[in-house]
């Protein structure tokens, strides 16, 4: 009798348990599993919208039909349209998505959430990531959601059309829109997605009027745009940039007019010998991955975007949102360094008189010198001219704060990995406090930058403010002070360290802030 009870109640809290799971969404119910402890809930591959093929290839993304069964939402979705998932610079074999399905029907979101029940309205964090808006997806491991949703965080991250799927532009797609424009269709995903997390994260214990939209290189591009686009206001509160910004046309994110961009649409339609959008919309996801042409990166479309993000900042018209941006001690993207005659060289050929100017903040008398220069001055013009921008142009014509870091922290690691030490993605597992993701020889002070870390994103998420109880202070930035938290394995706040090489490009690009 006793083995019949215990059974009956083992029973019985198999089926609580399986029920507590269960989610009702606005689509339908949708059923998730839970983390080995038990304490956080994961929903994954959770449909934000309508697959974009056929019909709906290159279109804005359209509402998800309802379903009537429970969803089962326990593994990842397809990830988006991509070459097949290869290292692309030394290190990148490390955040790649995992083998799984590539599909054209990607728009899939994971969620992570530590809450009990929908009524207790935790902070949550859209997190958009990275990958050139041509590779990348949110069943990364180093993505994942877990710890943060430890810190009370409810985390969601997304994935989004990439490459020519998400940014083809041309004339006869703009016709078609209702609005004028084409080529934003990523970004449309992206508010897609933030449109899904208020209509349903309440069912998940989230806060639909706390929401931080958070990304690192491509995805920190992204949340500039959003926080320009008056089609995402409303949908945020908070903004986390991580190396990434459109506030100048640099080497690796030239600007482009839509009409530039409807040319580079039709030289694709070209390549695929299509005179049609029919046609076009016919041809196979993999004919049209193999296609030359097209774009992939978001443009000023006049819509979405609808002047240059300078422009918006220049006059007030951003998400006036809270903001944490920054960038890495060595985040550059770039081949291997020129000897020191060759790039002096090519710097007077670029730079013309102000050649002396760039040399004396990027000296080149050896080649070891010079090697560091051409590293440093691609990391500053990718990515530290453009974050630095950003802050100081929300502090200008904003009113909500700006928090700024340097991430300085060399990873850990074996040769050949270890000659590139704070490198481009690198602070991500420390930021989302994921270092068991990755497999290197982690020391203790990796988990307390891991730990301190995170617990500024998260602080950042509640209430704007990065700063807690046994943290070091990360003071308010402001243009007359400079000061940023430099996170290294001493975590301090010190005025910008490469203040006189981002005055070049300051001076070099005409930028008056």
């Amino acid at each position: 009798m006793k083995q019949l009870i215990f059974a009956s109640l083992l029973s019985l809290s198999f089926t609580v348990n399986s029920q507590s799971l269960v989610v009702k969404t606005a689509n339908g119910r949708i059923e998730g599993s839970t983390n080995k402890a038990g304490d956080i809930r994961i929903y994954k591959g959770v449909p934000f919208a309508a697959p974009p093929v056929g019909d709906l290839r290159w279109k804005a993304p359209q509402p998800v039909k309802n379903w009537a069964d429970v969803r089962n939402c326990q593994a990842f979705g397809p990830s988006p349209m991509q070459s097949k998932p290869a290292p692309f610079m030394y290190w990148s074999s490390e955040f790649l998505i995992p083998e799984q399905p590539i599909r054209e029907d990607c728009l899939y979101l994971n969620v992570w959430t530590g809450a009990k029940s929908a009524t207790e309205k935790r902070p949550v964090i859209v997190f958009i990531p990275g990958g050139g808006f041509r590779s990348g997806g949110g069943a990364c491991p180093i993505y994942d959601g877990e710890a943060m949703a430890k810190k009370g965080i409810v985390f969601v991250n997304i994935n989004y059309r990439l490459g020519v799927f998400g940014f083809l532009a041309h004339p006869e797609l703009s016709q078609e829109s209702g609005h004028h424009a084409s080529g934003n269709y990523a970004l449309l995903d992206m508010i897609a997605a933030l449109q899904w997390v208020q209509k349903n994260i309440a069912a998940l214990g989230g806060d639909p009027t706390n929401v931080t939209i958070a990304g690192q290189s491509a995805g920190a591009f992204a949340v500039n745009f959003l926080t320009a686009s008056p089609l995402a206001k409303g949908l945020f509160q908070k903004a986390i940039a991580e190396s990434g910004g459109s506030f100048v046309a640099s080497p690796i994110r030239p600007k482009l007019t839509l009409q530039a961009a409807e040319q580079q649409g039709i030289t694709f339609a070209k390549s695929l010998s299509t005179t049609s959008l029919a046609e076009l919309r016919s041809k196979s996801a993999d004919d049209v991955l193999k296609a030359t042409g097209g774009l992939s990166a978001p443009i000023v479309d006049g819509y979405v975007v609808p002047e240059s993000v300078m422009d918006i900042y220049t006059n007030g018209r951003q998400s006036d949102v809270p903001l944490l941006v920054g960038w890495n001690g060595d985040d550059k993207l770039m081949g291997p360094p020129a000897k020191a005659d060759a790039y002096r060289e090519q710097v007077e050929k670029r730079f013309g008189d102000k050649a002396d100017a760039f040399l004396a903040v990027y000296p080149t008398q050896t080649d070891e010198e010079a090697a560091q220069s051409q590293g440093n001055s691609n990391r500053d013009e990718s990515f530290g001219i453009q974050d630095y921008t950003w802050a100081k142009m929300q502090t200008k014509t904003g009113k909500a704060p700006v928090y700024v870091y340097n991430f300085n922290r060399n990873l850990p690691a074996s040769d050949p990995k270890s000659q590139f030490g704070a490198f481009h993605s690198g602070e991500i597992v420390y930021a989302y406090n994921n270092l068991h993701t990755l497999n290197r020889p982690w020391e203790p002070i990796d988990q307390h930058i891991a730990d301190v870390m995170s617990s500024y994103w998260a602080n950042f998420a509640k209430t704007g403010n990065p700063n807690g109880k046994n943290l070091p202070n990360w003071p308010v930035y402001t243009p007359s002070s400079d000061r940023v938290i430099v996170i290294d394995k001493i975590i301090d706040s010190h005025p910008l360290p490469t203040k006189p090489q981002l005055a070049f490009w300051e001076a070099y690009y005409g930028i008056q802030n």
